[in-house]
């Protein structure tokens, strides 16, 4: 039987901003994907694959997380991969979301731009007319190649900018400061593309890399960015421009061992516009609703914060007014209903 808090946090209507499409490539569509394209793997079962899920810190995880992509070859590939995100996402009532996808991991690999795209593209429409979640994709560029491949990945996005409502920074941030790809960032802007940054947490130099997201870049959001609070005037500025943070507790847990939930309520105390995400669910086996869950089971926090994270994506969410409003209506049917 369900608990009221249960209940009350599948019920709630929900957008998801942080989420990586290669990140929910479960380990039953890795095989099946392997079989299809001839791609040897190295476990033998599902169970096995995820049993070698053992991430300690960031480069452990992108180890595995890379590796894992080989399967991806096909538009059929990347259809369904991102149609079976949206099926779960949707059965968890998120209607609106924000997928990142990587797509130097796959032309490194000899996929065509075109190729990845194309499939994401054609699973959007369809969960938009079948399930009625909608949707929109950010290019993340992958910090640990140079700024020339970042700018290459931009200019192949450019003949599907209709497609794409904003740019990222993804992948391992040692050494590969915001700076390092101002120029490709300050395209993007002149391209009319939004702008996010990851700052990961626990980083080497991390307040130095949030301080260039906000000055030299100028981002519209930042992902995870829980090490703000080190410096009030970070937190501050943040407040002052109302950035959203897309912050990843059950991820936290598996690349910090801590689910950053009193941070998460501090940042709520701060007014600065937190909401929670799943990163990648298919490896820290968690979605929305289990990163919700968490936060209120083990982390303490009541279900008004819980409520106050999910309001605040639809509020920073890259939407225009009238369907941020007509979410904020749903949500609050919702509560009144509850």
């Amino acid at each position: 039987m369900p608990t009221p808090a249960q209940e009350l946090i599948a019920k709630l209507p929900k957008a998801e901003l942080h989420v990586h499409l290669e990140g929910t490539l479960e380990p039953e569509l890795s095989f099946a994907l392997a079989q299809r394209n001839g791609v040897a793997l190295d476990y033998d079962t599902p169970e096995a694959l995820v049993a070698a899920y053992d991430f300690h810190d960031l480069p452990s995880f992108l180890a595995i997380y890379y590796s894992a992509m080989r399967v991806l070859l096909t538009e059929q590939d990347f259809y369904e991969l991102s149609y079976a995100y949206l099926k779960k996402a949707r059965e968890q009532n998120v209607l609106y979301c924000e997928p990142f996808f990587d797509p130097q991991a796959h032309t490194s690999r000899g996929v065509s731009f075109e190729t990845v795209i194309t499939g994401i593209r054609l699973a959007q429409k369809q969960a938009a007319a079948e399930l009625g979640i909608e949707s929109q994709l950010i290019l993340c560029f992958l910090r640990d190649m140079s700024a020339e491949s970042a700018m290459e990945a931009l200019e192949q996005s450019l003949p599907y900018k209709d497609w794409i409502v904003g740019v990222g920074l993804d992948s391992d941030e040692k050494g590969n400061p915001p700076s390092k790809f101002a120029e490709v960032f300050k395209r993007a802007r002149a391209e009319g593309y939004r702008l996010t940054m990851h700052c990961d947490v626990n980083q080497e130099n991390t307040l130095g890399h949030i301080r260039q997201c906000l000055d030299e870049i100028g981002v519209d959001r930042i992902d995870h960015g829980i090490n703000s609070l080190e410096d009030p005037a970070i937190c501050a500025d943040i407040v002052q421009r109302g950035l959203g943070l897309t912050v990843c507790p059950v991820s936290n847990r598996f690349v910090v061992q801590d689910l950053t939930a009193t941070h998460i309520r501090r940042m709520l105390e701060l007014g600065m516009r937190a909401t929670i995400n799943s990163d990648d669910p298919a490896y820290f086996r968690a979605y929305v609703n289990e990163n919700l869950l968490a936060l209120h089971e083990e982390g303490g926090l009541s279900l008004d914060e819980i409520t106050q994270l999910v309001r605040n994506a639809f509020v920073v969410a890259w939407i225009d007014d009238a369907q941020r409003a007509r979410y904020l209506a749903m949500l609050d049917h919702q509560l009144a209903a509850a």
